[in-house]
């Protein structure tokens, strides 16, 4: 829910400085963060306080959806860059990204 929140609003905020054009990537990317997110969260959460070995390999598969959402950022840049401009198309992915990033503790817990 937290990241549905933060992609409308990333999504808002880029729809007044870009205006329509921003919206597809705002909400894309947006959406695809919080998928990550959820993802990156639900493969550490049964390995929490287990042993560094364990945790290090749920930890890092984690950190492997984020960079897959910043080759899929690139992709979508070279591949529709009029539908995908650069700069909304990234703020829509870590405007979302990074805020559920400083609040994955609490979801984990």
């Amino acid at each position: 829910m937290v990241g549905g929140v933060l992609t409308a609003g990333v999504t808002g905020i880029l729809w007044v400085f870009w205006g329509p054009s921003a919206v597809v990537p705002g909400l894309v990317f947006g959406l695809l963060a919080t998928a990550i997110q959820v993802g990156a969260v639900v493969a550490v959460k049964p390995v929490w306080g287990a042993p560094f070995d364990e945790f290090l390999g749920r930890w890092s598969l984690g950190i492997g959806l984020r960079v897959g959402g910043v080759l899929l950022f690139v992709i979508a840049v070279v591949l529709d860059r009029e539908r995908f401009p650069p700069l909304p198309t990234a703020l829509g992915y870590l405007g979302v990204l990074v805020p559920l990033l400083f609040a994955e503790l609490r979801f984990v817990k």
